[in-house]
């Protein structure tokens, strides 16, 4: 072995054996995590193990399981057994937890996890590192712990039934085959085939019990697995996924989640506002802008977020007939405001009529239209009704203004992606091509909880270096 770096012999004993804090760099990023729940009140947060039961076995600290996950979801290691044998063998892990091992799942701490990430989201605030107050609000849908032959939804079911009733009728036939020729050697198929029928037969009576659960269930979709799950699509994969869809709005300047929350709602139409409004006031500002994409576009939301103070940004849908037909679009009719008409493409007026209510939303729309549509040159390329009818909401001044922000600002998208979309690729890698770890809305929303907190906690040592992350985290208790 001559001329290589040799190590230490094993066998060879020292007279002072090195303690653990000899082992621990003064910059490795445990010390922060160390540092930063050492000075969090965990009883004010919502841990409840934080004040011992006088009876019965001691508990584990919470202050020691926190660390214990943080450190965890820091390094990639979010499972509970393979966090409790990283105990055992990661010196970090012991100079962390005091050669303590344990890596045990624990309800009482989900409520707290959250509080946790949303405390640092206020350190962070305290740093001034939200200056700029613009937000890129998106979703993404994240597999849960349910595959997709565990979800049901009607169409399923039918789908379902029908194949295996296929699948039955041809071993029924080829059964019947079997007993008219009666050789010798079909016996064992014989039997094969009556044991895959009933096979069949049971997954029959599993999916009409499944059919009897959903007709009680006002979804219509029940996931047997984890049942707070919901089929929804997934844009990037291009199919359905069975899972939540995880909601972030990240600062545009340092790139750190303001704030998350985790829905089984398939889609993003609803959550502009309330996503919009919980960055706001995680930043501490009266005022923000609010960038998001085309699934975001709701008029209602919009309006929620002009009367916040909030300056949305956000790109109409594309969902006119008119214009994939060859005819008029909406846009090539110009609203006057002083005469409350439009202009329309071949010079006429179209005047005020009447105003109706959607059903489904409470929006009051005006409709107009003019009385020169029917002898119009250009009525083939505008409708092939009698009139062609515009209406416009009651409040459609402020989406005039969004789309207005919106021509001023021709990099928003732009910003908007390369913001957001970075950070849930992030977590995706670090997730690892699997799903969460955990059950039920709560849980799932504690795990995303540590990953986000991992991830701002990584950015913030970036940003500012050890140093200076390491004297905030200190400070965060005064």
């Amino acid at each position: 072995m001559g001329r290589f770096v040799e190590g230490v012999n094993r066998n060879q004993a020292t007279l002072l054996p090195e303690c653990l804090e000899d082992f621990i760099a003064e910059d490795n990023p445990v010390r922060i995590v160390d540092a930063f729940v050492d000075e969090l009140e965990l009883a004010s947060l919502g841990f409840d193990g934080a004040t011992p039961a006088t009876t019965g076995r001691p508990s584990y600290h919470p202050a020691v399981l926190l660390k214990l996950y943080i450190y965890g979801y820091l390094n990639r290691v979010q499972s509970s057994r393979r966090l409790e044998r990283e105990c055992q063998r990661n010196v970090e892990l012991m100079w962390l937890t005091g050669r303590l091992a344990t890596g045990l799942q624990d309800d009482s701490r989900v409520p707290g996890i959250r509080n946790v990430c949303r405390r640092f989201v206020v350190i962070c605030r305290d740093l001034k590192l939200f200056t700029q107050a613009v937000v890129a609000i998106d979703g993404s849908k994240f597999k849960a712990v349910n595959s997709r032959d565990n979800n049901f939804t009607p169409n399923k079911i039918a789908k379902r039934q029908e194949q295996i009733e296929q699948s039955i009728q041809r071993y029924l036939d080829a059964l019947e085959t079997a007993d008219r020729t009666q050789p010798v050697e079909v016996e064992t198929k014989t039997e094969r085939l009556r044991e895959k029928i009933e096979t069949l037969r049971e997954q029959m009576r599993d999916l009409d019990r499944a059919a009897e659960l959903l007709n009680g269930l006002p979804e219509k979709q029940v996931s047997l697995t984890d049942p707070d799950s919901r089929s929804m699509m997934s844009q990037a994969k291009g199919t359905g996924v069975v899972g939540y869809n995880v909601q972030v709005a990240v600062d545009t300047k340092h790139h750190l989640i303001v704030t998350h929350e985790v829905t089984n709602v398939g889609n993003d139409r609803a959550q502009l506002s309330p996503m919009a409004k919980a960055a706001r006031d995680a930043m501490g500002r009266k005022k923000i802008t609010a960038l998001a994409d085309r699934g975001y576009f709701s008029a209602l939301e919009i309006k929620a977020c002009d009367d916040a103070g909030i300056a949305p940004l956000v790109p109409k849908t594309q969902t006119s007939g008119a214009k994939a037909e060859g005819r008029f679009d909406r846009a090539d009719f110009i609203y006057i405001a002083k005469d409350d008409q439009y202009l329309c493409p071949a010079g006429q007026r179209a005047i005020y009529r009447f105003t109706s209510v959607e059903r489904e939303t409470p929006m009051a729309l005006r409709t107009y239209w003019s009385s020169a549509c029917p002898k119009c040159p250009l009525k083939s390329q505008c409708t092939p009704t009698d009139y062609r009818r515009i209406r416009r909401w009651e409040h459609e001044t402020v989406l005039e203004a969004m789309q207005s922000r919106l021509d001023r600002r021709l990099d928003a998208m732009t910003i908007r992606r390369r913001t957001v979309e970075h950070v849930f690729g992030t977590l995706k890698h670090w997730m690892g091509s699997t799903h969460f770890q955990t059950r039920g809305l709560g849980h799932v929303a504690a795990e995303i909880s540590l990953h986000v907190l991992a991830y701002n906690l990584k950015r913030v040592i970036r940003i500012l270096g050890f140093a200076k992350t390491m004297r905030a985290m200190k400070l965060a208790g005064a």
